[in-house]
């Protein structure tokens, strides 16, 4: 089972956990992205996330399944919020349950990774002197 979710609401760490807690899974790992306050030592006021949505709930979708395929994964839940996001909020939320824990943590670690280098969110810093539209992708 996967839950995949591009939003401009808060994301809820609970119900990503809970999407994939599971009687048969011994492990359950979990990644939170969170906006912070600072890049490279330059103080940063908030972010704004944009995505082309189609193709990024599609990428998702994709990148879910090859991980519960790759890794044996039982229940992906995948979040990413869009719009404007403040300090400490989280910007993704991945939960990954699996029968052991390397497989959940192998999985989740997979999802954010790929997710990075290929879908379509883009992020702008904003700063007290400008903003800056920054790749997503390490």
């Amino acid at each position: 089972m996967l839950e995949i979710k591009l939003t401009e609401t808060l994301l809820d760490v609970n119900a990503c956990i809970n999407f994939v807690s599971s009687d048969d899974a011994g492990g359950i790992d979990v990644f939170i992205g969170t906006v912070r306050n600072a890049t490279k030592g330059k103080p940063v006021l908030r972010l704004e996330f944009e995505a082309y949505e189609p193709m990024a709930i599609a990428e998702m979708q994709k990148i879910a399944e090859q991980a519960k395929a790759k890794f044996g994964a039982k229940k992906i839940a995948l979040h990413h919020r869009s719009g404007i996001l403040q300090i400490g909020e989280a910007a993704v939320v991945i939960a990954v349950s699996a029968p052991h824990r390397a497989a959940a943590f192998d999985a989740c670690r997979y999802c954010i990774d790929t997710l990075k280098e290929t879908v379509p969110i883009w992020k702008k810093e904003i700063f007290e002197d400008g903003e800056v539209w920054v790749a997503a992708h390490p």
